[in-house]
């Protein structure tokens, strides 16, 4: 809670960016606000000093990188400075040198590794293979990793990225466990669509039992210490994971009593992957994260699971400054048109940012490390985060179409068998980019989470194909049908021949001789074989069979009008709501906040103009404006101070620093502003008159010089200075 001192009987409004501090309730203290967090290898810095609710410290290594110090010791960094310190390793791989060379259990375990066709080992890093995570590999998690965290008082536990790559699966290991799990000998996945669906199966079960095995022991030994362990997933979106070629329990994971729920782990790196739309490849950074995110979200929101959004103001693979500040304010938008979600994950590695070098211009190989630009603006983002509210909100457009996926969309990739190919997961981006690029904010569709009813709230139309993933169980087809009958409309689009249609599974065996999976959700439908294409009434829904497979509405230029026609015929049908709609953007108003992103690739190439009283949040200085216009491409992020609560009480309105410690009194307003050294701060503070005076003062009480301005029309105050972490003391007078 801000500690914020009233005189004079001044009604004051807690600001945006304000530090949350327990406070006692009822005699009780209050849990520590978890909204925002990083993650971090490193002990605390002052350069590093993000002023997040949570520090997210990594691995249990001692003597991690430059650091003298133990685990124990860089996690007590961050406390000392006010964190809450939760803890962060990989699952498929880490810095767990001592398993693999037998100091743990004196059995040398680089045999565990992922293995390809050719033979080779998939690594991470020196000495750090991708792991079959065998039931001794879990072992040593629990004793090594997970006892340790718990006993240094560690609460929450985050195992990222539990992953095997599509084309491993050759190692001893990966075939002793199928000789486990099957009852057979391990065939090889090149030599048939049925192999490569069982080694995929096979796969996500090592993982999934992984993830069970390791926040179970977390559970039952944390509460023997007389602890709630909350136990989080970080992971990529299974769209990235299909698209990628790698296999994860995904979906699966959210309703596992022992999972709390998720972090999404979606950034530039992975939202430039090229897709296919109107029969070019190209990179879609803002409307591929615009699908990550979604699948995220509607993989935990049926489940009642937290999810934690992540951006990263780089990414993993060095490009320049101007490349990472452009998709960054790409992704940065799209997570937040998404507002029932108002928890992230602000940064991973922030020093890598902050202290790394990349290249000044796309041209040039001279390196800085991040301009004061970029930091400013950055940070000025960031803090936006710390108090960023849930909407009940929609972002604008025509709601309720929906996307089937299935986690098997992960099993199908690699390797291809009898010429098919799904070129860059063009069957899943054949059914949403159509209508996304046309303005129409589809959202994703679990069939993992069928049962739950939740699933199916709000969705009109839903779109779904088999030519990219199977139906995993058998019920789902129930819920899908009950659906349709209680008056959904149902578009399935497949010509249902790729070579997994027949491999051996549920639908064509135990009493059941189906060829296609879909074949027995159009009987569950009422439907007639053949089951050709046409538009079918089943109770009060519809249900209509387009015999095309997605991708080829993405391939090939102007191949998507059937398509489109179909949806829009269908959704103009329902009298309940209007007409579909294509448009060339998305607007999203959150409390005083403005997502705008504008498409381009679409018939209007229009911008699209607010007008009113804004504060421009992806501009470094801040400026108050009155008309902004945004260019298909580009996205905006504006605070609007005609939203401004309480718009007569003193108040920052934007920061590139933390405020802490403010104080309201008759004729003036004092705060602390902390973030990390060597970044400029920049400020717009809401104030009843004209500033007379202003004290800006260094932590050791010695005045900084100051940047001052003030725009009448808003109301507003500039103030830019040096930050320290520390903290800056700021004193307005009027």
């Amino acid at each position: 809670m801000r500690q914020t001192t009233l005189l004079y009987l001044i009604p004051f409004l807690a600001i945006h960016a304000c530090a949350q501090l327990p406070q006692k309730k009822g005699g009780k203290e209050e849990a520590p606000k978890e909204k925002t967090a990083f993650q971090t290898s490193n002990p605390w810095k002052p350069v590093t000093d993000v002023r997040s609710d949570v520090a997210i410290v990594y691995s249990v290594k001692d003597h991690h990188g430059k650091a003298d110090m133990n685990f124990e010791q860089r996690v007590q960094t961050w406390r000392d400075k006010g964190y809450t310190t939760h803890f962060m390793s990989g699952i498929a791989w880490g810095e767990y040198q001592d398993y693999f060379t037998g100091e743990w259990d004196g059995k040398w375990h680089l045999d565990e590794g992922q293995v390809t066709q050719k033979g080779d080992t998939l690594w991470h890093g020196h000495m750090v293979p991708y792991i079959v995570p065998s039931m001794n590999f879990i072992k040593y998690m629990k004793e090594k990793v997970i006892k340790r965290v718990i006993d240094a008082g560690i609460d929450a536990i985050y195992l990222e990225e539990p992953e095997f790559w599509a084309r491993a699966g050759y190692s001893e290991a990966f075939k002793r466990e199928w000789k486990e799990y099957y009852g057979f000998d391990w065939r090889p996945q090149h030599e048939s669509a049925e192999n490569t669906y069982l080694a995929n199966k096979l796969k996500y079960h090592l993982y999934y039992r992984a993830v069970e095995e390791c926040f179970s022991y977390a559970k039952e030994y944390g509460k023997s210490k007389g602890m709630d362990v909350r136990c989080y997933i970080p992971t990529h979106s299974l769209v990235n994971y299909s698209q990628w070629m790698i296999v994860s329990p995904e979906a699966s994971l959210a309703s596992l009593p022992s999972v709390d729920g998720y972090i999404a782990q979606v950034w530039t790196g992975t939202s430039r992957e090229p897709n296919f739309f109107n029969g070019k490849e190209k990179e879609r950074v803002f409307e591929t994260a615009f699908l990550e995110y979604g699948s995220m979200e509607s993989m935990t929101a049926p489940t009642g699971r937290k999810v934690f959004f992540l951006t990263d103001p780089i990414e993993d693979w060095p490009r320049d400054w101007a490349d990472y500040k452009k998709n960054y304010q790409a992704t940065f938008a799209a997570q937040l048109l998404y507002p029932m979600v108002a928890d992230y994950e602000v940064m991973p590695w922030p020093d890598r940012i902050y202290e790394g070098l990349y290249r000044t211009s796309a041209d040039s190989d001279e390196k800085e490390q991040i301009p004061r630009f970029y930091s400013t603006q950055m940070q000025v983002m960031v803090n936006t985060l710390n108090d960023m509210p849930l909407s009940d909100n929609r972002v604008s457009g025509s709601q309720g179409i929906g996307i089937l996926m299935s986690n098997s969309l992960m099993f199908q990739r690699f390797p291809t068998h009898q010429g098919y190919d799904d070129l860059q997961l063009s069957n899943f981006y054949g059914q949403a980019l159509p209508l996304l690029k046309r303005g129409v904010p589809v959202k994703t569709v679990h069939i993992e989470n069928a049962a739950f009813s939740k699933t199916w709230e709000d969705v009109k139309i839903l779109i779904m194909s088999y030519s990219n993933m199977k139906p995993m169980e058998e019920e789902s087809h129930s819920h899908i049908a009950d659906w349709v009958k209680k008056g959904g409309m149902l578009v399935y689009c497949g010509r249902d021949e790729d070579p997994f249609q027949t491999v051996q599974e549920w639908w064509n065996k135990e009493g059941n001789n189906f060829k296609a999976p879909a074949e027995h959700l159009f009987e569950k439908l009422g439907l007639q074989a053949p089951f050709q294409a046409g538009e079918y009434t089943y109770g009060k829904g519809k249900v209509v069979i387009m015999r095309n497979d997605p991708k080829e509405f993405v391939l090939e230029e102007g191949n998507d009008l059937a398509f489109l026609n179909t949806i829009k015929k269908l959704y103009d049908k329902d009298s309940k709501s209007e007409n579909l709609k294509f448009k060339n953007h998305f607007s999203l108003t959150r409390g005083p906040y403005e997502i705008i992103s504008v498409v381009n690739e679409n018939e209007d190439q229009s911008p699209y103009t607010v007008q009113g009283k804004f504060i421009d949040l992806f501009d470094p200085e801040i400026p108050v404006m009155d008309e902004k216009k945004v260019n298909p491409g580009e996205q905006a992020f504006l605070y609007n101070i005609n939203r401004v609560k309480n718009a007569h009480v003193p108040q920052v309105l934007a920061t590139a620093a933390r405020v802490y410690d403010e104080v309201s009194i008759e004729k003036a307003y004092s705060f602390v502003a902390k973030s990390p050294k060597n970044t400029t701060n920049v400020m717009r503070i809401l104030l009843p008159k004209k500033v007379e005076k202003v004290e800006v003062n260094d932590p050791e009480g010695k005045a900084l010089a100051a940047k001052t301005s003030w725009d009448e029309s808003s109301k507003t105050y500039f103030l830019s200075f040096e930050n320290y972490p520390e903290g800056v003391h700021v004193k307005l007078s009027w």
